[in-house]
């Protein structure tokens, strides 16, 4: 099932004014977060009030993660029990850089009779995350591993690696371009990282636009108002719509239904084209569906 993921937004679990204000915004996920955005001495409090939000099922058709603490500190184990009884959509690891971490936090929802459709979401944030990317993204093919996406995490790249965030983010293409081929070669979601100068309304254009042409299904956000620039740059253009319903349906004639290319408006399409116009149809109508 193709879902939109134009747009996922972090939502400080110990805010319990902003978890409630996400009913209505128009994202089309939130990650619920137990991690950077709260306080270690507000992480119970975080907790408690997330299973909240999240049991009573108030979200509509957003799709909601809940971002645990990393697997080396002494929250994780509580907030992955949490979440398997709350039973959101799935789970957000931070800092997973060993297959190793992966089979720990599957073996752990397994343990708590987590149901299988809570999915899990890494954080490819460090420099071994970073290099052992496609092994990672491998690991999607055991069932075990309930692994279903990557989330680019270029602030904690940056930090452990020195390496600078530019405007462009030139440094880091070479980085992001290769987690986009190991999340596609075995069928993950790829989201980007989020864009942290909030006052600028051009960056962030810019950085969306960037990341939708870079491959990404969608981008995750720190701020609401974020939101509806995110949202414009994933949605599928309605002439681009329009194509792709042409073209498939010019497959779909009987004198074309045996061959791989034909001519459109003086052009020619191949398979290739009806495979991608199946692709952009199925996003828009699941855009259209959400409803927001």
């Amino acid at each position: 099932m193709i879902r939109p993921r134009r747009s996922l937004l972090f939502m400080p679990g110990s805010n319990a004014r902003a978890l409630e204000k996400a009913r209505l915004l128009p994202a089309d996920g939130l990650i619920l977060d137990l991690e950077d955005a709260v306080a270690p001495d507000a992480k119970d409090t975080a907790r408690d009030q997330i299973a909240t939000a999240v049991a009573a099922k108030g979200y509509g058709k957003r799709e909601i993660l809940v971002r645990i603490n990393a697997l080396d500190t002494a929250w994780w184990q509580d907030d992955i029990a949490m979440a398997a009884k709350a039973g959101p959509d799935g789970i957000l690891v931070p800092k997973v850089s060993t297959i190793e971490d992966i089979a720990t936090v599957g073996n752990k929802l397994a343990e708590l009779g987590a149901d299988p459709s809570i999915r899990v979401w890494i954080m490819i944030e460090t420099a071994r995350g970073v290099l052992h990317a496609e092994e990672l993204a491998a690991q999607k093919q055991d069932p075990k591993s309930r692994l279903e996406g990557f989330v680019f995490g270029p602030n904690d790249i940056s930090r452990e690696t020195g390496i600078r965030m530019l405007p462009g983010r030139s440094t880091m293409l070479s980085m992001i371009t290769h987690c986009v081929l190991a999340a596609r070669v075995h069928g993950l979601i790829a989201l980007d990282g989020p864009y942290s100068d909030i006052g600028n309304v051009d960056g962030l254009s810019e950085e969306c636009a960037q990341a939708r042409d870079l491959g990404f299904d969608g981008k995750t956000l720190i701020h609401p108002g974020q939101i509806d620039a995110c949202n414009a740059a994933f949605t599928p253009p309605p002439d681009d719509v329009a194509q792709a319903r042409k073209i498939l349906a010019a497959f779909e004639r009987p004198e074309n239904q045996g061959r791989g290319a034909i001519q459109l408006d003086g052009r020619m399409v191949e398979r290739l084209h009806a495979e991608i116009a199946k692709k952009t149809i199925a996003i828009a109508d699941a855009i259209e569906t959400a409803g927001h």
